[in-house]
């Protein structure tokens, strides 16, 4: 056990019970010892605790959340330096993960039938590596600890309405304490992801009994399932950490561990009938076998929702669901333009990827796909239906999903553009490539909106000789400026301020360095991209592992940008080609 480290004991039966007590009379102790019951479930099974529970982060070669690198200026590129693999098994770490807001609702649909979305209402999710499912983010806060108290509460009461379903066994015939022994052990396996222990088993048992004592079957049942959808073993996706000596090879993971990384990667939920079978007969311990449950998987809707996902956390579409833009000067802007903006972005990254696949056509497709608001907004032809639909548009103007008004009015201020903003994004979400934060000292303000010049005037100070900023400015301004005509709502514009807009630019610390003309043909460089390719299996790397790579993932990721590129760069291979990889199927000794 770590130096420092403490280790808390499984509460016991009478704190849960004054627990519930507590949140059902609304006492006004309830809150704090909510918190702690959680943090005390949170150590079972051998999680040590210090406090805040976190999960120490790897800088990769080529800087903080970045591939090794092979370009100057930001650290990593995305592409992995070439080396020699062959034979190698070198995991990354596997750190604790705890569930998301997406995978919380998918797992209570899946687990109990329940179409409640609770964890909407929960405290938002952190960021941590550009996805919400990163395990670095581990910290319990006080309020998440009483909305899994009280969403447990609430799901329990409704699940002992259809007990039949959830455990079809007759208590008459087959006797109530054998029923609830059978509930807790196939119940449990399914809530755990694994099958329960004896010792787990004996204390749920007790649970129950203490339930049912002045009550119901149903009210022990009740408890039973409240306490499971409060344990660590719930919650979290917990792997217990082999005991491996120092420098020992790495150990595949238990094939209970293996479904659920397969089914909370390409489904953001729980495992399912044919997963748990699987792990249940040793079938998830080759390549081929795993390869094979992950293409099932995609053939399911859940694997749309999964995608859908990651896409929208990778590109960061729901920031234009929330962006202030001035009134004055763009009344057309409402929440309902935005949200039909973001409806387009979602139906457009559906298409492409499961029809087509291909990351060119994603970064540089002439079309979208358009009701009538996002067609009106476009200056094109309304499609005759009322929902989306294919829509052709001008390819000297638009060309793929950086050129979307999602994208663009996310990364804008209220009442002008921001090539900052924009620029960096292609930088960080595109390359794989980290710019170094300003100054903790400096004050950061845009530059004032001001009629008598142009955005691009008004931010050519940042290039100025001498400045603390015109380095990093240097590998943003220049690809931001290719956004400039597109307006602060993303709208196209050939004017800005008094001046006709000037949308050139220059690529720098990439495989296609070259000056530009307008985003159209940044995107058709960038399509062109190895890097920006490579980048694209990081980014899912990343989403798939819930970490960002380090040094110990390089020959890993080296295969996986291999087998992208070998498809001509078709996104749909990647699953599969991540859920077989040694880092995906093995882990080591922390």
């Amino acid at each position: 056990m770590p130096a420092g480290s403490v280790r808390y004991r499984a509460p016991g039966l009478s704190h849960f019970l004054m627990m519930r007590k507590m949140l059902r009379s609304s006492d006004t102790r309830a809150p704090f010892v909510v918190q702690s019951f959680v943090a005390a479930l949170v150590c079972l099974g051998g999680i040590a605790c210090t406090g805040r529970i976190t999960a120490p982060g790897t800088l990769a070669p080529g800087g903080a959340g970045g591939s090794a690198g092979n370009g100057p200026g930001p650290s990593g590129t995305g592409a992995v330096q070439s080396s020699s693999c062959a034979g190698q098994i070198t995991p990354g770490r596997a750190p604790l993960r705890r569930l998301n807001q997406f995978e919380y609702n998918n797992t209570i649909r899946d687990l109990l039938g329940e179409t409640t979305r609770y964890a909407d209402g929960f405290p938002p999710d952190e960021q941590g590596g550009g996805f919400s499912n990163n395990a670095d983010a581990l910290v319990v806060s006080h309020l998440l600890a009483e909305s899994y108290a009280s969403a447990a509460q609430a799901m329990a009461a409704t699940a002992v309405t259809r007990l039949s379903a959830l455990n079809p066994c007759d208590v008459t015939t087959t006797g109530e304490d054998s029923c609830a022994r059978q509930f807790i052990v196939t119940f449990g396996k399914r809530a755990f992801r694994r099958p329960i222990t004896s010792d787990e088993t004996t204390r749920f048992l007790a649970l129950y009994s203490t339930g049912r004592m002045g009550g119901t079957y149903a009210d022990g049942i009740s408890v039973v399932i409240e306490m499971m959808l409060q344990s660590p073993h719930f919650i979290y996706r917990v792997e217990p950490a082999p005991a491996l000596a120092a420098g020992a090879a790495p150990v595949p993971v238990t094939p209970y561990e293996l479904a659920t990384r397969l089914s909370y990667f390409i489904w953001g939920s729980m495992p399912d009938d044919t997963l748990f079978a699987a792990a249940d007969a040793g079938a998830l311990s080759t390549p081929t076998q795993v390869g094979d449950q992950a293409r099932r998987m995609l053939q399911d809707n859940r694997a749309h929702d999964a995608v859908a996902a990651f896409h929208r956390e990778w590109l960061q579409l729901d920031h234009a669901l929330v962006v202030p833009k001035a009134a004055m000067m763009f009344p057309t802007w409402s929440p309902t333009l935005a949200g039909s903006l973001f409806a387009e972005s979602q139906a457009f990254v559906e298409n492409v990827f499961w029809s087509d696949g291909h990351l060119a056509t994603l970064l540089s497709a002439p079309y979208t796909f358009a009701d009538q608001a996002v067609a009106q907004y476009y200056g094109a032809t309304a499609p005759a239906s009322t929902s989306f639909a294919k829509l052709m548009l001008d390819p000297t103007q638009r060309a793929g999903l950086l050129t979307q008004g999602t994208f663009l009015a996310a990364n804008a201020g209220p009442d002008q553009t921001s090539p900052v903003q924009r620029g960096k994004f292609v930088r960080e979400q595109l390359l794989c490539q980290t710019v170094a934060p300003p100054p903790n000292n400096l004050v950061i303000m845009p530059p004032k909106v001001d009629q008598t010049s142009s955005t691009r005037d008004r931010f050519k100070q940042h290039e100025m000789t001498g400045s603390s900023c015109a380095a990093c400015h240097a590998l943003m301004d220049p690809l931001g400026f290719g956004f400039e005509h597109y307006d602060p709502i993303g709208q196209w514009r050939t004017v800005d301020g008094p001046s006709t807009v000037d949308a050139s630019g220059m690529v720098t610390g990439t495989d296609v360095d070259g000056p530009y003309d307008g985003a159209v043909a940044l995107m058709t460089k960038l399509s062109a991209s190895q890097q920006v390719a490579n980048c694209v299996a990081t980014q899912w790397f990343r989403f798939a592992t819930g970490r960002t790579e380090t040094a110990a993932d390089m020959c890993t990721l080296q295969t996986i940008q291999k087998q992208l590129s070998s498809s001509q760069a078709d996104m749909r291979t990647l699953p599969v080609a991540i859920a077989t990889s040694d880092a995906f199927r093995y882990r080591t000794s922390p």
